[in-house]
């Protein structure tokens, strides 16, 4: 059997974008949805390169345990020696803010001030510890923004635990976070692809904080998040030091695929508060930029399949 490259994922709707481009370039591959399967630990896996898509909002697509699932056939690819690009160390990041920010912080970049409840009943008292209005709720594995509420005093936020809008997180854990508000109006979302800096994306957040740059978001028609096309717009370049450090820490926790979401505060400093390992991508600021990353990381997978081939 010839080598491909092999998709793992979970949702066929988001993946399309990518098959288009593989398929441009002729590069042969197969998608594994892992969303359910059978893992026969007798088995070694076929060769080829292994592309991790696997997203920490399956769930709600009714693919409660994908991302377990895939950690473990992760585990089962990297003990077979096959090249995973964004292997165990990505998804598990991927599934844990409170990881993520960890691991940023040990690379030495600043995240916001966080405190991580289990149990809605200590979420007030966790607030109390935090002792930072106005702060955000959000959940500790979310993705398409899922949990984020703002919320400008302790009245405010007992009154949304104590009503039915509250949604706990999958994972049981609630994070609440100090709200940095932009000094320009803009969050930013930097990609990169093969640990390289691609393009960032700035978003207008001045009619509220909630907003996803993503095609995900356009996708599942998420209530306060589908704006309109101008309030994406991808710019460049990202400043020699915060490019450095980003695609450093991305070598240092293993991943080759990922959106840094960062913020910059009204006094100038710099926050990251969210790692994507699961990455996608606003098609109308690309449109408009005439700069598609599908199309570059599938020139990426392109590559590493042939290097693949070529040690052999």
């Amino acid at each position: 059997m010839s080598e491909k490259v092999y998709v793992i994922h979970e949702n066929l709707e988001w993946t399309n974008h990518l098959v288009k481009w593989l398929e441009e370039k002729e590069v042969p591959y197969e998608l594994w949805d892992l969303s359910s399967g059978i893992l026969n630990l007798q088995n070694e896996p076929p060769k080829g390169i292994f592309y991790n898509r696997m997203s920490a909002s399956s769930h709600t697509r009714g693919h409660r345990y994908a991302p377990e699932y895939t950690e473990q056939v992760l585990t089962w690819l990297e003990a077979h020696g096959r090249t995973v690009i964004n292997g165990a160390d990505a998804i598990n990041l991927e599934i844990s803010k409170i990881k993520q920010y960890l691991k940023l912080n040990q690379a030495g970049i600043a995240t916001p001030k966080t405190v991580a409840v289990l149990g809605k009943e200590h979420i007030l008292e966790g607030a109390r510890q935090l002792n930072s209005y106005p702060l955000i709720t959000k959940h500790n594995r979310a993705g398409k923004g899922l949990g984020v509420q703002l919320f400008n005093n302790e009245a405010e936020l007992e009154g949304y635990l104590n009503s039915s809008a509250f949604e706990p997180s999958v994972d049981g854990i609630t994070l609440l976070q100090e709200y940095i508000k932009p000094n320009d109006g803009h969050i930013r979302r930097s990609e990169f692809i093969n640990q390289k800096f691609l393009y960032t994306v700035s978003i207008d957040s001045s009619d509220g904080f909630q907003l996803c740059p993503a095609d995900e978001c356009q996708i599942d028609q998420r209530p306060q998040q589908l704006e309109s096309s101008e309030k994406f717009e991808i710019t460049q370049p990202l400043p020699d030091q915060q490019r450095e450090t980003y695609e450093r820490f991305l070598r240092l926790a293993g991943i080759d695929v990922a959106a840094v979401e960062w913020v910059q505060s009204e006094f100038g400093q710099i926050y990251v508060y969210d790692v994507n390992t699961n990455t996608n991508y606003n098609p109308t600021a690309e449109e408009k930029a005439n700069i598609f990353a599908h199309e570059h990381l599938a020139q990426f997978l392109k590559e590493s399949l042939e290097k693949e081939k070529s040690t052999k």
